[in-house]
């Protein structure tokens, strides 16, 4: 038998809470019994049947400001992927835990229930508000931006908050970063259109609008938005540069500088992913819709560009940066973006890095930008500013984030204790 983290994990990975549809609530079901059994009260919230949001509050010592524990129960799909071992299976083979939902995030839903337990038993300084949540995988429409609408009450007094999206250790030159999340990247969606002259589908055409359509979709994937290094950005690269050595330090130094940034990406090698988003304002054409029938030669191309702004940016630097690479022909219109983000606050950070280096010594954390989106947007409506901290000690031989809704994602069951423990830590130092 493993620990109780451990456990609560293998029993949420089990349940298929694929989104869509989501049904949350057999999580929830799971969730709620493991809270009664320790006294700890819990009140579920449903946005539409089965999408069920789970919110309970553990009294404190009242020492120090409510603290909201936030993460997500639904998962994304399997569909089209191969697995090495059942996605809902969560077997345990070789250390590590496989499942979907094993990283995102139903094992960092199982360290924070897990602290929150412990922290109901031994008296954590203020109360603690554990919420569970339905549809972050889909823009957490039933889930966080619907219980920030609907119930805000239930969130009065906190400032600060631990979620996703940070945490998992990354290692270079030797050394083991942790990176903590301070901010995130909101989402800035875009409909690109081609207009052309249509026609029977027994005549060349030549440069209409599928034509012109190959050739932004080339120019999209030869080009980059112009860098910016922004605050959070600066800082990780900054304590990076620092406690390395050379080549890469200089490689940080290369990053740092706009003028280089670019030319030096490609040299950081498992990171350059992450940073390439981190640095500048991002574009993936997703999807493509045009032509009603297969003799008819289309008129109007609608091209979906699934867009990513920095913090500070707004969409229309978004339109003016990308004007830039598609040039003046084609119809540009934001559809949909998220809300902006609050200035960088890094008041917490250190509690959160000081427990990091307690339990991990030598380690170095890191500020870090998430370049997706978190529940993190909707609960920073209400003021609350949410640090990403599930940390993982994962090995260097392992690629988390490469795992991350593909196959195989995975978690070492060591990893999972570690982060429990550093929940925990945080959670009986936190003073607000």
């Amino acid at each position: 038998m493993g620990s109780s983290v451990v456990e609560l994990a293998r029993e949420l990975i089990r349940l298929d809470t694929t989104n869509p549809p989501g049904q949350e609530h057999i999580a929830a079901d799971v969730i709620e019994r493991v809270l009664g059994k320790a006294g700890i009260t819990s009140t579920r919230y449903e946005s539409a049947p089965g999408r069920t949001n789970l919110v309970a509050r553990v009294k404190g010592k009242g020492k120090a400001p409510p603290l909201l524990l936030q993460g997500h129960i639904d998962v994304v799909t399997t569909v089209g992927q191969t697995w090495t071992h059942p996605p809902f299976a969560a077997e345990i083979v070789g250390g590590y835990m496989w499942g979907r939902g094993a990283l995102d995030m139903k094992g960092g839903v199982a360290m924070m229930v897990d602290a929150a337990l412990r922290a109901a038993k031994d008296g954590a300084p203020g109360d603690l508000v554990l919420a569970l949540l339905a549809d972050e995988e889909a823009g957490g429409v039933f889930g966080a931006s619907w219980l920030v609408d609907k119930h805000p009450d239930l969130f009065t007094g906190i400032k600060h908050a631990i979620g996703e999206g940070g945490g998992e250790a990354q290692h270079l030159g030797g050394r083991t970063f942790y990176p903590i999340m301070v901010s995130e990247k909101r989402g800035c969606q875009v409909v690109l259109r081609l207009r052309g002259p249509g026609g029977h589908g027994s005549i060349p055409m030549r440069g209409g609008a599928m034509a012109r359509l190959a050739e932004v979709l080339a120019r999209l994937d030869q080009s980059r938005l112009p860098v910016h290094i922004t605050p959070p950005v600066r800082l990780e690269l900054e304590g990076m540069r620092d406690a390395l050595d050379e080549p890469l330090r200089s490689l940080m130094d290369g990053l740092l500088d706009p003028a280089t940034t670019d030319e030096t990406l490609p040299q950081l090698g498992a990171l350059k992913g992450h940073l390439d988003a981190a640095l500048h304002n991002t574009v993936n054409a997703t999807m493509v819709s045009g032509g009603l029938k297969i003799n008819v030669i289309p008129s109007l191309i609608e091209l979906h560009l699934d867009g990513r702004l920095l913090p500070g940016y707004a969409p229309e630097d978004m339109l003016r940066e990308l004007r830039e690479v598609v040039g003046p022909e084609p119809e540009l219109e934001v559809v949909l973006t998220g809300p902006a983000q609050p200035k960088v606050d890094l008041g917490q950070f250190e509690l959160f890095a000081a427990v990091l280096r307690e339990l991990d010594p030598g380690c170095i954390p890191v500020p870090y930008l998430v370049t997706g989106g978190t529940d993190a947007r909707h609960f920073a409506r209400l003021g609350i500013r949410t640090y990403g901290f599930l940390p993982l000690n994962n090995p260097p031989d392992f690629d988390a984030a490469g795992t991350i809704h593909a196959a195989d994602e995975r978690v070492p069951v060591s990893a999972l204790e570690f982060g429990a423990e550093c929940v925990y830590q945080v959670v009986m130092r936190y003073r607000g």
